[in-house]
């Protein structure tokens, strides 16, 4: 009988220290309003990393056209006719140590270029997104949008 005690104890104990590490686990989930504040994207798992997709602008339609606006600097002409809205901006991303996601790219719809990227949490609960060439990066706080 002792032994199931402990066996239980022990089980316990390591279901208990499972559970508050998932839930200090931070978590980049969500929809996030750019440094700028005229964007909104939605960080979510694709696959078994996690991406982001634009899902509001601020001014969603071409100033000149009045029509959605496009991804006009692309590289690819092909994809120079997609709306901005509902692109995928952020890819591949995988969750490091210490509130930090990284080997992901970012996707810049003004420039058509497309840069490594690190995410990490601060501790106010802002996201730092950082682009990089090289070693040399930029980063932007963008804020949680609830």
């Amino acid at each position: 009988m002792p032994q199931i005690r402990l066996t239980l104890a022990v089980a316990a104990l390591a279901a208990a220290s499972a559970g508050s590490a998932l839930a200090a686990s931070p978590n980049i989930q969500g929809d996030w309003l750019t440094q700028s504040g005229t964007g909104k994207v939605r960080i979510a798992p694709c696959g078994p990393k996690v991406c982001g997709t634009i899902v509001w602008l601020k001014s969603p339609n071409d100033r000149e056209t009045g029509r959605p606006q496009l991804d006009r600097a692309n590289p690819d002409p092909a994809a120079r006719t997609r709306p901005v809205l509902g692109l995928q901006i952020l890819k591949g991303f995988s969750e490091g140590t210490n509130g930090r996601w990284t080997g992901g790219k970012i996707y810049d719809p003004q420039s058509g270029r497309t840069y490594d990227s690190k995410l990490s949490l601060t501790p106010e609960g802002a996201l730092k997104v950082e682009g990089c060439i090289s070693v040399i990066c930029q980063a932007q706080t963008w804020r949680h949008a609830d």
